[in-house]
């Protein structure tokens, strides 16, 4: 079986993973864009070319961008591939869709709570609410797996 983007679940998964994909993008974005801003640069060629190895240096706003930015990559990439997986598994319509918004909204609350320093503990919890749908989505999979053995 393979995704069918005519199916509801697979549309839905889509959906959301492109809009994932799209807020780690813009992530990328607000950190180059904070890096040319607060001139802190990661590499001296770069530095170079915008005033000097003076600032090749750290700033804690573009550090706290490539935190959230690493923390993104760390979760969401698991997703995508547990929810391609997931919808293989033909799951009801309304469950699917409620994973996938489950996860997308609990990241973006994480992000608004990681470049808002939002106090502790908005962040934990919006990582733990977006790690919910991943989990019972991982566990369901293995569950099928695991039948036909």
């Amino acid at each position: 079986m393979a995704l069918d983007l005519r199916d509801e679940v697979c549309c839905s998964f889509v959906f959301y993973a492109v809009l994932l994909v799209l807020k780690m993008f813009g992530v990328a974005v607000l950190t180059g864009q904070l890096r040319l801003r607060r001139k802190a640069f990661a590499n001296p060629e770069d530095a170079l070319r915008h005033g000097g190895v003076k600032f090749c240096r750290r700033d804690e706003d573009v550090e706290r961008c490539r935190r959230l930015h690493r923390n993104d990559l760390e979760c969401i990439l698991p997703f995508l591939f547990t929810g391609a997986l997931y919808c293989l598994l033909e799951p009801a319509p309304a469950t699917a869709r409620l994973y996938f918004r489950a996860f997308f909204l609990a990241r973006l609350a994480h992000t608004a709570a990681y470049l808002c320093a939002l106090p502790a503990p908005a962040r934990s919890l919006a990582y733990a609410l977006g790690q919910l749908p991943c989990l019972s989505m991982a566990l369901k999979i293995l569950i099928n797996v695991a039948s036909y053995w």
